[in-house]
């Protein structure tokens, strides 16, 4: 079977790492396959958000990444190979993207497994997951985005804690910390995330695209720059035809029909 699986309907895009004998641990086929993955979301224009996931069949504890596979570390010397040259680290957590991604979390995110699901939009997790960077345990750093991103989804305080002592958070405390957006029971994580993903395909794919733009520029651009580039591109949404879409649907009292363009 492929590291990692994709299918689309009804405008969502579903990737599924596909490696539950290895913890879903993240070798060069898993890297290349997930951003051949994501190359497939977004050069599709019926499809207009994703949704991350993990195959944990036969798991008697449940891991949607253990990080890297420090198999292939050991014996190369180096975590290189498991980055691509447009992804990064799995080929994703520093991938360039329009579209939105929710990622599904049923078990242990860890090491570079949390760095996968920081570098996603949204996250939707079960109770029983927990989400770490244990790589001090190893004399290695989160060097995938994990020392910036999670200060920045939970706060400075919480996050050198977790990241200094390598102890996960249980999924509780993620939530309330704020880096898990919904709570949900054991095993219905890929469904209350499609349930989100289809929540966002009801809405403008321009704005959606265009806000979420805004959002992530916010995490290093000044006010004056944010308020320009959300003008600019209000404007921009403004001449589209679903703009036209949208005004008509309201005036007339029905469900838009968004186009995406």
């Amino acid at each position: 079977m492929p590291p990692v699986l994709y299918s689309s309907s009804d405008r969502i895009g579903v990737i599924t790492l596909n490696r539950p004998e290895a913890r879903n641990a993240v070798n060069r086929e898993l890297a290349l396959g997930l951003e051949a993955a994501v190359d497939q979301l977004e050069d599709d224009p019926e499809v207009w958000v994703g949704v991350l996931c993990a195959n944990t069949a036969d798991q008697p504890n449940p891991v949607f990444c253990a990080g890297a596979d420090l198999k292939v570390v050991k014996e190369t010397g180096s975590a290189a190979t498991l980055d691509t040259e447009r992804g990064g680290f799995a080929g994703f957590v520093f991938r360039e993207r329009t579209k939105p991604i929710v990622v599904a979390v049923d078990g242990l995110a860890t090491a570079g497994g949390l760095e996968i699901v920081l570098a996603a939009d949204v996250v939707v997790a079960t109770s029983r997951s927990t989400f770490g960077l244990a790589e001090v345990r190893r004399n290695l750093i989160a060097a995938a985005g994990g020392l910036f991103r999670l200060p920045r989804a939970i706060g400075r305080a919480p996050a050198m804690d977790a990241i200094l002592t390598g102890e996960p958070i249980e999924a509780r405390r993620a939530f309330d910390l704020g880096l898990v957006s919904r709570l949900v029971e054991p095993g219905t994580a890929l469904d209350e995330a499609l349930r989100l993903a289809r929540q966002i395909v009801s809405a403008a794919p321009l704005a959606v695209r265009a806000s979420r733009r805004v959002v992530l520029a916010a995490e290093h651009e000044d006010d004056d720059t944010l308020r320009k580039v959300s003008r600019e591109l209000l404007d921009e949404l403004l001449a589209s035809e679903d703009a036209s879409e949208g005004l008509t649907a309201f005036a007339e009292k029905r469900p838009p029909q968004w186009q995406g363009r």
